[in-house]
């Protein structure tokens, strides 16, 4: 059974920094692509970032551009999200997702990919 769980959600204030971390587990990811989204309440899942399976391709929202940064290991089938300098319109709930996007178009959709995970809270306060 495929699981991917995210992790290092919280309350955090504006200014601050968290790191969010997804393992995956229950299949081989060779080769895959994995990636963040976020949702807020009562908006539509969106992109912030995705990475390639060599981590030499990496894109991001342009709303966290400078800010976050997304890293994997391969060997720990993990991938995380740095994110710094974080503002209230970054709260959401956050995604981590894998899957084998065979463009860039289909990397920053969430169409590209095939698993996901539940979902950590991040809060930030003004």
């Amino acid at each position: 059974q495929v699981q991917l769980v995210e992790s290092g959600g919280g309350l955090v204030q504006a200014g601050g920094s968290l790191r969010l971390s997804c393992a995956a587990s229950g299949r081989t990811f060779t080769g895959s692509t994995m990636g963040w989204f976020r949702q807020a309440p009562g908006k539509e899942r969106d992109f912030v970032a995705t990475i390639g399976w060599s981590s030499d391709s990496t894109y991001y929202a342009d709303s966290v551009k400078g800010r976050f940064t997304i890293s994997r290991e391969n060997a720990k089938n993990t991938v995380s999200l740095q994110m710094n300098s974080l503002k209230p319109e970054d709260t959401a709930v956050y995604y981590c997702a894998a899957g084998y996007p065979v463009t860039t178009l289909r990397a920053i959709s969430a169409r590209g990919y095939t698993y996901w995970g539940q979902g950590t809270q991040v809060t930030v306060s003004s």
